[in-house]
């Protein structure tokens, strides 16, 4: 479990990160990259860089493969912007909150669909029993004139 300021290390890295993706590497693979989080370990010598990219799975494969060269020059921007003992070790994962969320929705079109086909069979059905089937308690007024 990492602790608040490997959480503070983390952060500061998935801005650097963001940034030298935008400013410093210039390789035609990378995509659209959105940098989604960064955790990291408890001694913070590992961190795990989360990211998104807009597009289909090639511009993926071609994302990862740009990310890969450039985890050097990455890392080592990050080790002179940290000016912390120990730099550390990058891993790049893509991020699957995208496709979850599509599945998802998806899911939740389909219960959608679902429940107003139940809606509409269920339009004119009617009660099988009385209106009211609950028996009541009955009144002392009804039991005299029962009685009479």
């Amino acid at each position: 479990m990492a602790g608040p300021r490997n959480a503070k290390v983390g952060d500061r890295i998935k801005v650097i990160v963001a940034q030298m993706l935008e400013r410093r590497v210039k390789d035609p693979r990378l995509g659209f990259v959105t940098i989604t989080d960064v955790r990291m370990t408890g001694d913070g010598q590992q961190a795990s860089v989360f990211y998104t990219v807009m597009g289909d799975e090639q511009q993926r494969d071609d994302t990862a493969a740009a990310l890969r060269s450039a985890t050097g020059l990455i890392r080592s921007e990050v080790g002179k912007q940290l000016g912390t003992r120990i730099t550390p070790s990058i891993t790049f994962f893509l991020d699957s909150v995208p496709e979850t969320a599509k599945e998802i929705e998806d899911l939740l079109a389909k219960v959608k669909a679902s429940d107003d086909e139940v809606l509409s069979r269920t339009a004119g059905a009617q009660y099988a029993g009385d209106p009211d089937p609950y028996k009541k308690p009955v009144d002392d007024e009804d039991d005299e004139r029962d009685a009479e």
